[in-house]
């Protein structure tokens, strides 16, 4: 046995393949299930108080399992921006996603061509300490971080930036939102999803060069 929690973030079918593989290596097996407008779950915010509170976070291993992409690779930024030590094994559908995923702090990918237990356990039996973002510093990886500011009569702005499909209609995503009184929030944060985007606002952003500078381009442009 590894840890005595395994907390997979998600409900679909890759969920059920995972807990019937490791359901043998955990204590204890929890299931949270993102929220839909209101509903109980989890809602991808960077306040975990209440998962601290159910379980031994330095006692867990979190499987992000999301399918949409941009939904995992925000849950992995924001779990790994509050538990600098936890071990997050990631869903990625593509190398693309899985550049983006260790970009975020994922310990370890996993496939989802590859999701048997001889797999999973192999991953765990050789963690590799990973630091917030530590990717951003990995010369084999071409994916960049940027500060963007939205400027005056942006086609976004009046849009929630949880409304935008930053990822497969930009190419980028986008992971945080700066005020213009310097207080930031995660984009899928419950607070985002109701903030209308306007002119002074920042986008930190993760993506491809190319994609990077046509988005900077795209977000001053008039109608």
């Amino acid at each position: 046995m590894f840890e005595s929690n395994a907390l997979i973030f998600g409900l679909n079918d890759f969920t059920s393949e995972i807990e019937k593989n490791i359901a043998s290596n955990y204590k204890n097996i929890h299931i949270l299930e993102l929220a839909k407008d209101g509903e109980n779950g989890f809602d991808l915010s960077d306040n975990w108080d209440h998962l601290k509170e159910k379980v031994d976070i330095n006692d867990s291993v979190a499987f992000c399992v999301l399918e949409d992409m941009a939904e995992n690779i925000f849950l992995t930024i924001s779990l790994r921006d509050t538990f600098k030590d936890l071990i997050i094994v990631a869903l990625a559908q593509d190398k693309e996603s899985s550049d983006k995923l260790k970009l975020a702090g994922a310990t370890r990918i996993l496939p989802t061509t590859q999701t048997t237990a001889n797999v999973i356990v192999e991953m765990l039996e050789k963690p590799i300490v990973t630091e917030v973002l530590h990717e951003i510093l990995y010369e084999k990886s071409s994916l960049k971080i940027a500060q963007i500011k939205i400027g005056k009569n942006s086609s976004f702005e009046g849009r929630h930036p949880a409304d935008v499909e930053w990822d497969t209609v930009h190419g980028i995503i986008v992971i945080s939102v700066v005020h213009e009184d310097m207080s930031r929030e995660f984009i899928y944060s419950s607070k985002s999803k109701h903030h209308l985007i306007k002119s002074g606002d920042i986008f930190v952003v993760v993506g491809y060069e190319n994609d990077i500078k046509e988005f900077e381009k795209l977000i001053g442009e008039d109608e």
